[in-house]
């Protein structure tokens, strides 16, 4: 303001007092509007749950129940070894989930599916007995933006849809991730108290940009994959993603040839879990 101000004074040589006048009102008002705006502002995010609201990652005052009490976020695995996990989101579903598995099967090459628990118990019928070899996280009840509930709502979902896939394999999940890739600080400690492991990834299948072209989307893959790299796909969802799941054979093959070798997410992560055999 006073910078301004002094340049006005400076250049008031020549001009009338009206103009410097109304010059200055113009820089006075300017100042008012920006006061008010940042007020509002200010106003609007006091009001916000902050404290146990969807960006709070503590519960109350008391002893927090966060299992473990840490938390690691993955985005890809620390490795100099050509390995890389495919995974795939949303499912399962009786269109495309089926043909996904039979690819992986068909060439020996494990991945790891992040489930929705309402699809679990929709479509189990469509995955049960068909996933030795795979891996199984979650990924929410019904795919809602967890980052936008408190820390309790967090919680019920991940734990709902967590005893959905524990019925439907046998075990436990160990992997969660949040729809959206979104973390919240109500995700952080709904997924402590679950003791899991928050896993986003590091490529992703890009559909939209080869419509049509399934070995051209391959290729995108095959070229970007760097040890370690999770890679993000999905068996739910608009058509134009069939581009990438028809490609996935290419993208396999493409993949072997530069000397990569395919496992799950826990064993990229080196969670206890031996690479599975893909040759």
């Amino acid at each position: 303001m006073w910078v301004e101000w002094g340049a006005m004074v400076e250049g008031a040589r020549g001009r009338g007092r009206p103009d410097l006048l109304r010059r200055g009102l113009l820089v006075l008002g300017g100042v008012a509007i920006g006061a008010v705006t940042s007020e509002a502002w200010w106003t609007t995010h006091r009001r916000m749950p902050i404290a146990g609201g969807p960006a709070g990652a503590t519960l109350g005052n008391g002893q927090q129940d966060v299992g473990s009490g840490t938390l690691e976020v993955t985005w890809s695995g620390r490795t100099n070894q050509r390995l890389v996990a495919l995974t795939f989101d949303d499912g399962p579903a009786p269109q495309w989930t089926p043909m996904v598995l039979d690819t992986l099967a068909r060439h020996r090459v494990p991945a790891t599916f992040f489930m929705v628990g309402a699809q679990v118990r929709r479509h189990a019928a469509v995955v049960r007995d068909r996933l030795s070899g795979h891996e199984v996280g979650n990924h929410s009840w019904g795919h809602r933006d967890l980052a936008e509930v408190n820390a309790a709502e967090a919680y019920d979902d991940l734990r709902r849809s967590h005893d959905a896939i524990a019925d439907l394999t046998g075990a436990p999940p160990v992997l969660l991730r949040p729809p959206y890739g979104h973390l919240g600080g109500a995700v952080l400690h709904a997924a402590a108290r679950l003791d899991y492991r928050l896993v986003l990834w590091s490529l992703q299948m890009v559909e939209r940009e080869f419509p049509d072209d399934p070995a051209g989307h391959a290729q995108r893959i095959v070229s970007e994959v760097r040890p370690g790299t999770i890679v993000l796909g999905h068996d739910v969802g608009a058509h134009r993603r069939l581009v990438a799941l028809r490609g996935l054979t290419d993208m396999i093959n493409g993949l072997r040839s530069r000397g990569y070798t395919f496992v799950t997410v826990s064993a990229l992560l080196g969670a206890g879990v031996g690479p599975a055999p893909t040759r």
